[in-house]
Parts: C-alpha cells; structure tokens; sequence
C-alpha cells in the first residue's frame, strides 16, 4: 500500500493515480487517513459483473454524467441503458412542471401551424 497526503494529491494528482493503478493508494489528512484510492483495472473491479452498469447508473442518477456517456461506461447501448435506468424509476429527462408546459403550448403552437 502506498500513501499520500492531501496537499500532494492537490499538488500533483496524476501521480497518486498512477500510484493507484499499481497498489491501493491511502490519502492521508493532517496524520490521519482519510480515504483509500483503488485503481479499478488493476484490481480487476471493473470487470467483475455488473460493476460498469452500477457506476454509469449512480453516476448518472446524482447528475455527475450525461445519458451518452453512462450508457458507454456501462458498455450498453443507449436504447438499452435508457430502459435500465426508467425500470429502476429514473427520471431519463428532467424537466420542471414549467417546462413541460412550454413544450407542450409550443407543440399546440407547432400543430396549429401544419
């Protein structure tokens, strides 16, 4: 196990990632530890079952990923992660009540029109 503490992986992240891409890497706070860095294909994690569906799926569930990109981190077709996500009843769109509504008089509008 390697360690480092949290003004060098301020000051020079890649290097504790490629500490972690070797051995578990613990980050140390003022003496304490404070977190444990795993590198995911070193450790095999990644490649265990349903471990890539379950990261783009938390991933994109708390907003830190798009749809596109979840669905290739899961390696899954977007079709497919698209129906993952709504059977778990995640929202795939995210719209407020006040943008529904202006799509939908801007579609009456569009109808109107044709």
């Amino acid at each position: 196990m390697k360690t480092v503490n949290v003004s060098g992986l301020k000051n020079n992240p890649s290097a504790a990632l490629r500490m972690a891409h070797d051995d578990l890497v613990l980050v140390m706070n003022r003496n304490e530890p404070d977190a444990l860095m795993v590198g995911l294909k070193s450790s095999k994690i990644i490649g265990m079952p349903g471990v890539r569906k379950a990261l783009a799926t938390a991933l994109f569930k708390d907003g830190d990923l798009s749809l596109a990109r979840s669905a290739k981190l899961a390696d899954t077709p977007l079709a497919d992660f698209i129906a993952h996500v709504s059977r778990l009843g995640i929202p795939v769109i995210k719209l407020s009540a006040e943008d529904v509504q202006q799509d939908m008089d801007t579609l009456d509008q569009w109808l109107k029109e044709v």
